[in-house]
Parts: C-alpha cells; structure tokens; sequence
C-alpha cells in the first residue's frame, strides 16, 4: 500500500482516468463495428466521418496509437468503396 498522499492521490487519478480510456476505446470498437456492418454505401459514406473523428481524438490523447488509428481509417475507407 501506498505510504504517501501523493501516491494515494495518483492511484486515484489512474483508475478514474483507466475507466474514461476504456469507455472511449469501447465506444470506439463498437462505431467501427457498426461501420463494418453497413451493407449499403450512402449509410457507410455518411458515418464514416464520424467515426474518423472519434478516431483521431483517441490518436491525439494516446489512448490508441497513431499508426492503428491510420490503419483503422484506411481498412474502413477500403471496406466502404468495395461496398456495391
């Protein structure tokens, strides 16, 4: 156990900030997903930017990496124009 106040305190900030990174990494899961999902072109076409924004901003703050977050945008872009 922890035996400093500002050890107690970091322990506390890392599990709230580990539920919050968990959340949106789920919410982000499941937006793909759903994208993945789509069979018709014009509901892919409209989601798409959505689910790149939720994208990029898990990028930005490091929750996913960068280069998956790449990966994942391009992957989704394939999936949509092979769509009939």
């Amino acid at each position: 156990m922890a035996n400093h106040k500002s050890s107690l305190k970091r322990i506390r900030q890392e599990k709230s900030r580990r539920l919050k990174n968990r959340y949106y990494g789920k919410t982000m899961r499941n937006a793909v997903k759903a994208l993945r999902e789509l069979t018709d072109k014009a509901e892919a076409i409209a989601m798409y930017p959505k689910v790149v924004k939720t994208v990029d901003k898990l990028a930005k703050v490091n929750i996913i990496h960068k280069n998956k977050a790449n990966n994942l945008k391009s992957k989704l872009a394939l999936h949509i124009n092979s769509l009939a």
